[in-house]
């Protein structure tokens, strides 16, 4: 197996087809064809079924693909990286921030990495907390920052603050500004993003976990629908009050100290453990956790910082 195999074989994915896939690489089919047969018998099962019009990836086929993915995104950021040492940042670097992070830090990066790395191609995406470990190890990003994550050999986590966690909702449906137990807060209407999606942003206490999610009565997989929802006075929300500043400091919506126990949950920069950084990589790190800080340190955002850990 070599690299060029590996990038037929993930054009042939990509497009489905052996023809299409043969334009995008500028060879034969018939040379496409043969380079697909050897790795098929090199590894000893059918990576593609053939279909009338192309082809469709087997169970064996989808599991190269991710692996293959990784392999050719790794090998370009290598070349990128040695070949602009001498000049200048540049390259790909795809970052995976919670909700939370985009809110806080998202336009400030952009606007960073506009001014000072104009070679470096950046993209940005709102992930949710559960998805993480699935998204790093599939090189769908390089870097992540995202709640409450399990302890995993191949991952490396490092957190960054600590937030409390709280009730939030319309002054009519709270019922007051004072603490209230956790036992009271699951009699509240609640609203938890969807089942299996985020619930690691929330805590990281699977029990607890579990009660809030046997006893929400809406389970939504939107943060506009759930905004709207709170506003209207539908539900509540446990969450932190970061995410909803806005409508808080207009005293649309009103939270309350959790206690008994209170609750809280930790931000955390995530990175695969055996992926080797890249200067553009190691760049954007450390700008998100600058930034990070700086929100923090002007009270932007109510958190504790945590990067001394």
């Amino acid at each position: 197996m070599d690299s060029r195999q590996l990038r037929y074989f993930a054009a042939i994915h990509e497009e489905g087809s052996l023809a299409r896939a043969a334009d995008r690489e500028r060879v034969a089919v018939s040379a496409l064809s043969r380079h697909l047969a050897n790795l098929e018998a090199e590894l000893g099962v059918p990576l593609f079924e053939r279909l009338p019009r192309g082809v469709r990836p087997t169970a064996s086929g989808a599991r190269l693909y991710e692996h293959a993915r990784a392999i050719l995104k790794s090998m370009q950021a290598a070349s990128a990286d040695i070949r602009d040492t001498e000049t200048e940042i540049a390259g790909e670097i795809s970052v995976g921030f919670a909700h939370s992070v985009v809110k806080a830090i998202g336009v400030q990066l952009m606007q960073r990495v506009s001014r000072d790395y104009p070679n470096l191609r950046l993209h940005l995406s709102e992930i949710f907390s559960g998805a993480t470990a699935r998204q790093l190890a599939s090189a769908e990003v390089d870097l992540t920052i995202t709640y409450n994550q399990p302890p995993d050999s191949r991952f490396r986590f490092q957190p960054i603050l600590e937030e409390e966690v709280v009730l939030l909702g319309h002054p009519d449906r709270v019922g007051g500004t004072g603490p209230i137990p956790f036992d009271a807060v699951l009699e509240m209407p609640l609203i938890i993003l969807r089942q299996g999606l985020n619930a690691r942003a929330v805590m990281d206490d699977p029990s607890l976990l579990r009660r809030i999610e046997e006893r929400a009565q809406f389970q939504m997989n939107s943060i506009t629908a759930i905004d709207g929802s709170l506003l209207s006075g539908i539900g509540c929300l446990i969450g932190t009050e970061f995410i909803l500043s806005d409508h808080l400091t207009a005293g649309r919506l009103i939270s309350r100290p959790i206690i008994k126990p209170a609750l809280s949950r930790i931000l955390y920069v995530g990175e695969l453990n055996d992926r080797p950084p890249t200067f553009a990589f190691e760049t954007i790190r450390q700008l998100c956790i600058d930034l990070t800080v700086e929100a923090v340190a002007n009270k932007r955002w109510k958190a504790e910082l945590l990067t001394g850990r």
